[in-house]
């Protein structure tokens, strides 16, 4: 069995030889791009080859299936989207809730395609596409409790898990809205969902106390 052709095309016409690591990293790339203006089911294999400088035989020798390729693709992006959106803790609270609201927002915008087609797309609906959609969802989740100021051990912890995951699905529902339709500026959409956090967050422990 012959050796897969590792080198790829340099800007001056050379052939630059990459490790096997390198070459899959590459395709994931490629397609992590072409994820930003296409729904997943439309990357074309060919058109990554193309791309990458080999054959499309040659890309299922670092991936075992087309659907292989598709959550490594993925999974790729869901690593990007949260290096893209987190926090900076250089920032106090408040400011770091909006800057990262912000940058969510770019990211949204600059991967509209894609992302749409992973939450509402038919794509949402196979099982491993929604479970890194769910991973992605609780880092966030995660996140946002590690900043908040209140300790895992307190009573109100569970509440307030359940209120963020709530504000997250309330979030990527309006920002898919707001991409499609765009009624209100963006600075209105920024400083809609800030309030919104503590709004309901307030308001769980405010139903939380009537209840008492």
């Amino acid at each position: 069995m012959s050796r897969p052709d590792n080198s790829a095309p340099a800007p001056n016409g050379k052939r630059v030889r990459l490790s096997p690591a390198e070459r899959r990293q590459q395709l994931i790339t490629l397609g992590v791009e072409m994820l930003r203006e296409h729904d997943l089911d439309d990357i074309s294999i060919t058109e990554i080859a193309d791309r990458a400088g080999i054959s499309r035989g040659l890309l299922f020798h670092y991936f075992a299936s087309k659907q292989d390729f598709q959550v490594a693709i993925v999974r790729q992006a869901n690593a990007d989207f949260l290096e893209r959106t987190a926090p900076d803790r250089n920032l106090d609270l408040f400011s770091m809730l909006r800057d990262a609201i912000e940058r969510y927002i770019d990211y949204v915008s600059e991967n509209s395609s894609g992302y749409h087609a992973l939450l509402r797309g038919p794509v949402s609906a196979r099982p491993e596409m929604a479970e890194l959609v769910a991973d992605a969802r609780q880092a966030t989740a995660d996140r946002i409790l590690a900043e908040a100021p209140i300790p895992p051990d307190n009573p109100d912890h569970p509440r307030l898990s359940l209120a963020i995951r709530g504000w997250i699905a309330f979030v990527e529902e309006v920002v898919l809205t707001w991409l499609r339709d765009q009624p209100i500026t963006r600075e209105a959409l920024v400083d809609m969902l800030v309030a919104s956090l503590p709004a309901l967050a307030l308001n769980a422990d405010l139903t939380a106390a009537l209840q008492q």
